[in-house]
């Protein structure tokens, strides 16, 4: 296997699990919010927020790694259209996400201090998740709008 190739494969296989499991914790995240229950929310979160440092932090950090990697490989310029939009989409969906990630430790501790408590989560956590959700869909356009641009490289 040449070095491109191995660049390649570990690039696309990393977009896979940053994109992959925002959007499991997407999922998972709702589902729990919408059960109501303070116990499914405390535990959902907290192995949200451990599955984002895991895998989308170390993902995030090593995507633009082997991006770079690759354009120097295959001797592609950084001036190009196509990988100029994808830094760009990437650098605002990485602004969504960290506030999402701040969000979801708060919410998780907030349903942490209900179960200790009185079981009841504050209007804050609500106000949290309507901004979680709307954070949520530029950063998910802009991974779709990513691998269209890796894929088709069209400006």
């Amino acid at each position: 296997m040449t070095l491109y190739l191995l660049l390649k494969t570990l690039h696309i296989l990393s977009a896979t699990l940053l994109f992959g499991t925002g959007l499991g914790s997407a999922y998972y995240a709702l589902r729990a919010w919408r059960s109501g229950r303070v116990e499914v929310i405390a535990v959902t979160f907290r192995h949200l927020v451990t599955a984002d440092w895991l895998f989308i932090a170390t993902s995030a950090v090593f995507q633009p790694l082997s991006g770079l990697a690759l354009t120097r490989v295959a001797g592609w310029p950084l001036s190009q259209n196509w990988l100029l939009w994808s830094l760009g989409l990437f650098v605002l969906a990485g602004l969504c996400w960290l506030p999402v990630l701040w969000l979801q430790m708060r919410v998780r501790d907030m349903a942490s201090a209900a179960l200790q408590g009185d079981g009841e989560l504050p209007e804050r956590a609500q106000r949290y998740m309507r901004i979680w959700f709307v954070l949520g869909w530029p950063a998910f356009i802009a991974f779709i709008a990513i691998f269209w641009l890796m894929v088709a490289k069209p400006l």
